[in-house]
């Protein structure tokens, strides 16, 4: 007798998977804010030193907007755990993925350019396929 999954299930099981990757993302975030400074374009990085110039979008730090992005990221992990606020927090983990696909062009176009290495361009080349795919299934 195969066994079926109903759409609900499915649903339940990808919104699980999802809560729980984007869990571990928060909490690496706030553990080794550094792995995520490269995708944090730099005309948002405002910089205290003085080595270059600071332009309009730079309000906060790198590690600030790290810090952000791992709240935005822990408290959307959680509205996907809970059936009633599900649906919302999938448009909002969408958008979210979405705006992060940003900084993952801009991490890719500095991998790709002169001062890049082999291996940030493998990195930054696989890190923007997987937001598609767990968008995918919170749709379903």
């Amino acid at each position: 007798m195969p066994f079926t999954w109903s759409g609900r299930a499915t649903q339940t099981l990808s919104a699980a998977a999802l809560g729980t990757l984007l869990l571990a993302s928060a909490m690496k975030r706030f553990r080794e804010p550094a792995f995520f400074h490269q995708v944090v374009p730099d005309f948002l990085c405002r910089d205290d030193s003085g080595a270059r110039p600071n332009g309009p979008f730079a309000v906060m730090t790198c590690d600030e907007w790290v810090a952000v992005s791992g709240l935005l990221e822990a408290g959307a992990a959680v509205g996907l755990f809970i059936p009633a606020t599900r649906k919302s927090a999938a448009g909002a983990v969408t958008a979210m993925l979405t705006v992060f696909l940003a900084g993952h062009a801009d991490a890719l176009r500095r991998a790709y350019g002169p001062a890049g290495t082999p291996s940030q361009r493998k990195v930054h080349t696989a890190r923007p396929r997987l937001a598609p795919g767990s968008m995918v299934g919170l749709w379903r």
